[in-house]
């Protein structure tokens, strides 16, 4: 997590209509590939719907928005899943229905608005994608903005890939 700056502007908040990824982001999707999925891969992305400060004393809230960026230029990526979980590891939201394909360097996003504060200091988000053959890693972040008085924060959460560990 890399903390960007307090800036001194606030962004509106905005809720995510109740639309789909597929209606929302038309433009970044395609078909999905008729050949199969030979690669495939996770990403743990830790959110922070809302942080404690001043000793504990004081919790500010953040909105979050979880980007999958499709880092490959050629190829599109299939993401299978996006779950929001809350910091207790229960799911609250799945936002796909079937998987989705994007098309080379596109983009989806999911937005928390910040009056959402079900996923609590330890939310976080999972998602799984798939290719057909070798292609660059996606780019999953989660960016987290607010703030309290006059003081306002941005700050990243980069995606971790999820592998199993095993003896051997």
């Amino acid at each position: 997590m890399a903390l960007l700056s307090p800036f001194g502007c606030a962004f509106p908040t905005l809720a995510q209509p109740n639309t789909t990824i597929e209606q929302t982001f038309a433009d970044s999707l395609t078909a999905l590939p008729k050949e199969d999925l030979g690669v495939s891969g996770g990403f743990y992305v830790p959110a922070y719907s809302s942080v404690a400060m001043s000793q504990g004393k004081l919790r500010v809230d953040f909105s979050v928005t979880l980007s999958v960026h499709n880092a490959s230029e050629t190829q599109p990526l299939v993401v299978r899943r996006i779950a929001y979980f809350d910091t207790a590891g229960k799911q609250l939201e799945s936002y796909l229905k079937a998987p989705v394909a994007l098309k080379p360097l596109a983009t989806v996003s999911i937005f928390i608005p910040t009056d959402d504060v079900r996923g609590g200091t330890g939310a976080n988000f999972l998602v799984d994608w798939a290719a057909t053959g070798e292609i660059a890693e996606p780019v999953v972040e989660a960016l987290m903005v607010g703030g309290v008085a006059n003081a306002h924060y941005a700050f990243i959460s980069q995606g971790r890939p999820t592998r199993t560990v095993s003896k051997k």
